[in-house]
């Protein structure tokens, strides 16, 4: 019930089903997950985003690994329910009507997470209007300004007019809905007979609000010049002209400040991250709540029913993940190599490759960017030839998506291309084109190692070698990000740890050679030749990691830390 409700989660992107493409990568599916666990929590949660009528996009990849993009087009009407409220936002001097589509989350106890997918294609709107819902991500500063306001803005008028008028805290998943400050600063000034939003009603509103910031990378926190900002925002009159100074910086409203600046709470995404949070804005006290996945989401078929034998608790109770290590070695041997057939097939059939289910299959699946260093493994392809020979053999699944703009990240799918065709009769490395969440859940629970190898400390935190140890897949990554947390060397996996690697220096070759190092002197031994031990590491990457790095002990830190406090 709307006055029940205390928590409203708002994210730009949320991952709710395979069919609803309302997501790009690790910020949506986070929060897809963040809610699936609300859910089974009972949290008095309600969420918001955007409905994203194209997507994010459809990615297209030609022999040589050129991107191109084309709209993802799904029907809300065909798949949602539609609120019966209508809110308007006046944006550059008109009235934008929005309407909200319904999406609920049940929870493993039956406890419903409703969340509300904004959308403003209504013929009531002018035509530009109608398309602001329409790209996740897409289009200039205006359009990505005009949907935060929409976000932001009209997420807590929609809510209000929902009946959602005792919410205790407004959970800003990164800056992107940051402006929904200004409009509880607003809703304040109006209560208080005020026409001038001052920093007493800016004070009020700071406890209700909650801010985790995701990312290091200044391509991570939005701003927006001023000019553009008076052009658009035209909702309030004149009421914050008295606090411009306050919320604006070098002549931009940047959105992460605007959020630091009214949040009672504010957090990093890892410990390490929440450290480097803290160097970055020296000014606000910045706390750390490791990222986590929704291991009942996760978790594949085989493994769910390996979990339900041995584990009966497991779905309300991740904590008991502990005990995986009483679970057989040839039953979780079993199960591993059901969920790998099942991406082998699959990889086989969508690529026309010959991958078996019988050799070494490393996986490497992110957004694909130049921090993420996606050719690292190829950087010396006589070393990797040679390893597969002697240590070997080992073949590759490799996937993920450049955003449409950003030109290293689709440089570097091209030079992965390269290398394949490099390796071709020597090695089998496959690249799948269009990564989403159902390719997702094969990879993680189909592959027997997950590699990652970010340039240190710009990953905040990574969530797909959560996602690999909820089906006992051991990671091999850098040291960054939550590894540095769930890193136990040779028991819950291994680090690619040479001392040198830094984002102000990057050692790359140091960074290679350690990493061949351990695949040819220490996994692929333990792989081929002593098999029970290997199985011992996955049975320690469920009971160690996936016991702790889901967002059901996640949800419960925001409870105890933000929420309720």
């Amino acid at each position: 019930m709307p006055a029940n409700t205390k928590i409203a989660y708002f994210s730009m992107e949320i991952a709710l089903a395979d069919a609803l493409p309302t997501y790009s990568g690790g910020l949506g599916v986070l929060a897809g997950d963040t809610i699936r666990s609300a859910a089974d929590g009972g949290v008095p949660m309600v969420a918001v985003s955007l409905v994203h009528r194209k997507g994010y996009f459809r990615q297209r990849l030609d022999a040589e690994g050129h991107q191109t993009e084309e709209p993802w087009t799904w029907s809300p009407e065909a798949t949602l329910a539609e609120t019966p409220v209508r809110v308007t936002v006046n944006i550059a001097h008109r009235d934008v009507v929005i309407r909200a589509w319904r999406h609920d989350v049940s929870g493993v106890g039956g406890h419903v997470v409703p969340v509300f997918l904004l959308d403003t294609d209504l013929p009531d709107n002018a035509d530009d209007d109608r398309h602001i819902t329409d790209h996740l991500y897409g289009g200039d500063e205006r359009y990505r300004l005009r949907q935060e306001m929409v976000l932001g803005i009209g997420g807590v008028r929609l809510l209000r007019a929902l009946g959602y008028t005792a919410l205790r805290r407004f959970h800003m998943n990164e800056g992107h809905a940051a402006l929904l400050v200004v409009e509880l600063g607003y809703e304040e000034m109006k209560r208080r007979g005020l026409t001038q939003v001052t920093r007493e009603v800016a004070q009020a509103v700071k406890p209700l609000c909650v801010f985790t910031t995701h990312t290091p990378v200044p391509a991570g926190h939005d701003q927006f010049p001023l000019r553009l900002v008076a052009e658009q925002v035209t909702c309030y009159g004149d009421a914050f002209n008295a606090c411009v100074g306050e919320f604006c910086f070098d002549g931009r409203l940047n959105m992460t400040y605007l959020a630091l600046d009214n949040s009672h709470y504010v957090n990093g995404v890892a410990k390490k991250h929440g450290e480097v949070s803290q160097q970055m804005f020296a000014q606000y006290k910045v706390d750390s709540i490791t990222n986590g996945v929704h291991a009942g989401f996760w978790a594949s078929a085989p493994l769910r029913s390996l979990f339900d034998r041995h584990i009966t608790a497991w779905r309300q109770d991740n904590a008991s993940l502990r005990y995986a290590l009483g679970i057989p070695r040839q039953e979780l041997w079993a199960a591993h190599q059901a969920a790998k057939e099942e991406l082998i097939h699959l990889v086989n059939a969508r690529a026309g490759a010959a991958l078996f289910a019988n050799v070494f299959t490393i996986g490497f699946a992110r957004r694909a960017t130049p921090y993420k260093r996606p050719d690292l493994l190829f950087h010396d392809l006589a070393r990797l030839v040679a390893l597969h020979r002697a240590a070997g053999p080992i073949q590759i699944v490799y996937a993920g998506k450049a955003h449409p703009r950003d030109g290293g990240g689709k440089e570097l799918i091209r030079k992965v291309f390269e290398h394949i065709a490099a390796l071709r009769g020597k090695l089998d490395v496959v690249y799948l084109e269009d990564y989403d969440m159902a390719l997702a859940r094969r990879m993680v629970a189909g592959v027997d190692l997950w590699l990652n190898t970010p340039l240190p400390p710009l990953e905040a935190s990574g969530t797909s070698g959560m996602k690999a140890a909820v089906n006992g897949v051991p990671q091999l990554s850098v040291l960054d990000g939550w590894w540095i947390e769930g890193c136990i060397e040779g028991v819950t996996g291994w680090a690619i740890a040479n001392g040198h690697a830094s984002a102000a220096g990057e050692d790359r070759a140091a960074d290679a050679q350690a990493l061949y190092n351990k695949l040819e002197g220490t996994i692929l031994p333990l792989y081929y030749g002593e098999r029970e031990r290997y199985v011992d590491v996955m049975k320690h990457a469920i009971a160690l990691n996936a016991s702790f790095f889901n967002t059901e002990r996640m949800v419960d830190q925001y409870v105890r830390k933000a929420y309720f406090v």
